[in-house]
């Protein structure tokens, strides 16, 4: 099979190890720099190109579109599926996943565990923020942040309420959510491939931080997780529609919690954890799905 990545970074960790697996398995696959390929949208016979050639088709195209590039990343994408490429995870359901306040409302109309979550225009709403989502601590996230940045914890009503303003103020989007304390500053990564969980990781936040990201210091140890956390992650993954996929869940005293789910996410600390070659599931599910033209929106919305 001819395959393509979409990334920015060729040298990370995940994507080496897409590339080492699948050119093990006697694929070819090349790693274009998302932001380098452009783009001639003509009816009937779409092309991509990149660096000044236009690009042949591809079998497969698996996306790795980083947040700061999730525009033109999906644009690209897109274009990809107008072509009939098969896509790892499909453009659609990539921009669900990125929306925090869409995916939040995706997975409660699918009846899934999640924190109490408050969403306002104005500021003004502040105090009635916070105590909707069962007063302080609140964690206030922005919904353009990632990997742990734009997270705030607002430990009394009023240092909560002075960052609310400051965001707003800023005229930037925020939520505010319930802040599950019995979690202990710790979640799950619980990494999803097609209908099957391929490793889960117990993360845990770097000393007097409450947010479990590895970027920021977390440490990953493999974890045992129970049926419901298994149903949890299979059911979060559905509901955004991605084949492939981190969810984030915390235990909270009513049960597991979806805190996100996670369209890229990376592979270094489950594998290192569990010891498990996610990789190798990946191109696995590629080689037994990817059919030309099989994507459900080709390109649409």
């Amino acid at each position: 099979m001819r395959i393509a990545m979409l990334a920015r970074n060729p040298r990370l960790y995940s994507h080496q190890r897409i590339v080492e697996s699948a050119e093990a398995r006697g694929h070819t696959l090349d790693i274009l720099d998302t932001l380098q390929c452009y783009m001639n949208i003509t009816s009937h016979r779409p092309e991509i190109w990149y660096k000044g050639e236009k690009l042949e088709t591809y079998d497969a195209v698996i996306p790795r579109i980083g947040a700061s590039v999730t525009y033109y990343g999906l644009a690209v994408l897109r274009q990809f599926e107008m072509m009939g490429v098969w896509p790892l995870n499909e453009s659609v359901a990539i921009g669900r996943s990125r929306d925090k306040l869409r995916s939040m409302q995706l997975l409660s109309k699918r009846g899934l565990g999640l924190p109490v979550t408050c969403f306002a225009h104005s500021a003004k709403q502040a105090d009635e923020l916070i105590e909707m989502a069962g007063g302080a601590p609140v964690v206030i996230k922005l919904l353009e942040g990632t990997q742990g940045i734009g997270v705030v914890l607002g430990e009394t009503h009023n240092s909560a309420r002075s960052v609310i303003e400051a965001f707003r103020g800023a005229n930037v989007n925020i939520l505010v959510q319930e802040f599950i304390k019995e979690a202990g500053g710790e979640d799950f990564r619980i990494f999803v491939v097609g209908d099957k969980v391929v490793g889960a990781m117990n993360r845990k936040g770097a000393e007097g931080d409450f947010r479990s990201n590895l970027h920021r210091g977390g440490k990953a140890t493999a974890v045992k997780i129970t049926p419901e956390e298994r149903s949890t992650a299979l059911r979060s993954a559905k509901a955004m529609g991605l084949n492939v996929c981190g969810v984030d869940i915390l235990r909270s005293n009513h049960g597991p919690v979806v805190m996100e789910v996670n369209s890229s996410p990376g592979m270094e600390g489950i594998e290192n954890a569990t010891g498990k070659d996610v990789a190798g599931a990946i191109v696995d599910f590629i080689e037994k799905n990817a059919v030309q033209g099989r994507t459900k929106t080709k390109g649409k919305g």
